[in-house]
């Protein structure tokens, strides 16, 4: 019996961050969702990716159709969810999967093309699932090739040139509403590898003062000596909130870091100064309605896309080039699986969505 490899979940492209965020993992959910994943599924291996912009599952199975039919009952089944996530899910098998992930890799389907977090996430994503057992052959050998894709990739183009990151996106816009910003106070609340990104793009665009708060403070201490920034308490970075201009958000908390109701009543202190809030979690880290009061702007995830596709637009150029090196790193794995055929279990073509 053939084997495929496959992919399949959601992805921003079609799913909106309101959802997303209804079945994002944690880090320390990863390693239980997986071994579930996986016999849910019905996969030889399996890996799961879960970030910002997407959840997704890659494996290795002799029956695609049943996973496919399955990953919508398991995200149910695993979240306490009651949403029907079929129609928004697709799957990849064999070549189309191959290429999905050299591609993602690359960062040539992320919402800001070429940046470079969505590399060391996948990187995450298969060392948990390596080191818990649940890879072998087929995805041990397709992860480490699609390392090798995109080292390629990043090497011999510009794809990763510019405003590239969710973070520098993040300054970008900041710059739009606030103009210059050496004269703005910044908070990054996470002291994550998204938070530490955000706040280096800040101080490349000129700012001087930046607050870092983090549940662990030993972390917020570390993250800010690097920075040349200040640590702050959690339990004391709402009162701080007071003095900033620009808040950036992005922690790994299963509910609202900052409520409507709590940020309005931190408003009447502030007076009429505008606050600019960037949301960069899934889930998100701030009560969408905050939108709704006056002199405060909130961005999320999704927010951001309008200013990722003009930079689609204008690397349109290296995204044509970047495909044309990932081929030939594509044929290198198509042609080795074919060649497991002997071994008892080949590899087709083929592609299945759901």
């Amino acid at each position: 019996m053939s084997a495929h490899v496959i992919c399949g979940g959601l992805t921003f492209e079609q799913v909106p961050v309101e959802l997303r965020e209804k079945v994002a993992f944690r880090d320390a959910q990863l390693p239980g969702a997986l071994a579930e994943m996986r016999c849910f599924l019905g996969l030889r291996e399996a890996v799961l990716v879960s970030t910002c912009n997407r959840v997704e599952y890659f494996g290795a199975t002799d029956s695609p159709e049943h996973a496919a039919a399955a990953w919508p009952n398991f995200l149910r089944r695993f979240h306490a969810v009651e949403d029907d996530f079929a129609p928004l899910s697709f799957q990849l098998r064999d070549l189309p999967c191959v290429e999905h992930l050299f591609s993602v890799a690359s960062g040539l389907k992320s919402m800001v093309v070429g940046e470079t977090e969505i590399l060391g996430q996948l990187k995450d994503a298969y060392d948990v699932a390596r080191t818990q057992g649940q890879t072998g052959k087929w995805l041990n050998r397709l992860f480490q090739s699609s390392f090798a894709a995109a080292k390629s990739v990043r090497s011999r183009t510009a794809i990763t040139r510019g405003s590239v990151s969710v973070g520098s996106v993040s300054v970008e816009l900041a710059e739009k509403i606030f103009g210059e910003l050496p004269g703005c106070r910044v908070m990054v609340i996470g002291a994550g590898e998204t938070s530490e990104r955000t706040a280096r793009s800040l101080l490349n665009h000129g700012v001087r003062s930046i607050l870092v708060a983090n549940r662990t403070f030993e972390r917020a201490q570390s993250l800010a000596a690097e920075l040349g920034g200040e640590a702050i308490r959690w339990e004391e970075w709402e009162e701080h909130a007071l003095a900033v201009d620009i808040i950036i958000s992005s922690t790994s908390a299963p509910h609202y870091v900052l409520t409507h109701d709590r940020l309005a009543a931190l408003l009447k202190r502030r007076g009429r100064r505008p606050l600019f809030l960037i949301d960069l979690a899934v889930p998100r880290d701030f009560e969408p309605s905050i939108n709704l009061l006056d002199d405060t702007f909130l961005y999320d995830i999704d927010d951001l896309q309008s200013i990722a596709h003009a930079h689609l637009r204008e690397r349109q150029t290296e995204i044509s080039r970047s495909m044309e090196i990932l081929k030939p790193h594509v044929e290198r794995y198509m042609t080795w699986a074919v060649r497991q055929a002997t071994d008892g279990g080949g590899i087709e073509t083929g592609l299945v969505t759901t």
